[in-house]
């Protein structure tokens, strides 16, 4: 079977379960961050070696060049994946900039913020994109995801991603009505 490639953008900390879930079904999954930080650390369990990989590596996301150089390594080929959720102020810059790190028409998910939608969407256009907006409801109806919403929405965009679904905006955040 061939190596499935994922680059994650912020994997070892809120996406850590995300993380964990690819490795565990056989995903070789990169995750560059400012820190060494072991998925154990965040309460999920380290996945079999046996399965798939995971790669940390340094980053900087004020440095996206020496980004892409040290993820390029890691990677041992093109991402057939990317899961990004990058700050406001560096999100177009860096997935511009991890933009050549993808196969061709490589799935992409991005999670934002629902306040603006910081930046546009999508910012890789050449990419079919599932954007995970966290926190998007009426204004007087607004609150902040859980941390199990937020993994269970990024792991339902990245399952219509791998499908081949189209592009679409998931919403993660609204009240629900009883």
């Amino acid at each position: 079977m061939a190596v499935r490639r994922a680059l994650i953008l912020t994997g070892t900390g809120m996406l850590a379960s995300v993380t964990a879930t690819l490795v565990a079904e056989g995903w070789r999954v990169v995750a560059p961050c400012r820190r060494y930080a072991p998925l154990p650390a965040y309460g999920v369990p380290q996945p079999r070696a046996e399965r798939g990989q995971l790669l940390w590596v340094p980053a900087d996301w004020e440095q996206p060049a020496d980004l892409v150089k040290r993820v390029h390594g890691a990677l041992g080929g093109p991402a057939d994946l990317l899961v990004a959720w990058v700050s406001r102020r560096h999100r177009v810059d860096v997935l511009s900039s991890v933009a050549g790190l993808l196969a061709a028409g490589a799935p992409v998910v991005d999670v934002v913020d629902g306040d603006g939608l910081h930046g546009g969407w999508p910012v890789l256009d050449a990419h079919p994109t599932q954007q995970v907006v966290l926190g998007e409801v009426a204004e007087n109806d607004r609150r902040w995801p859980t941390h199990e919403e937020i993994v269970v929405g990024v792991l339902a965009a990245v399952r219509r991603a791998v499908a081949g679904g189209p592009p679409t905006m998931h919403y993660v955040g609204e009240r629900q009505t009883v």
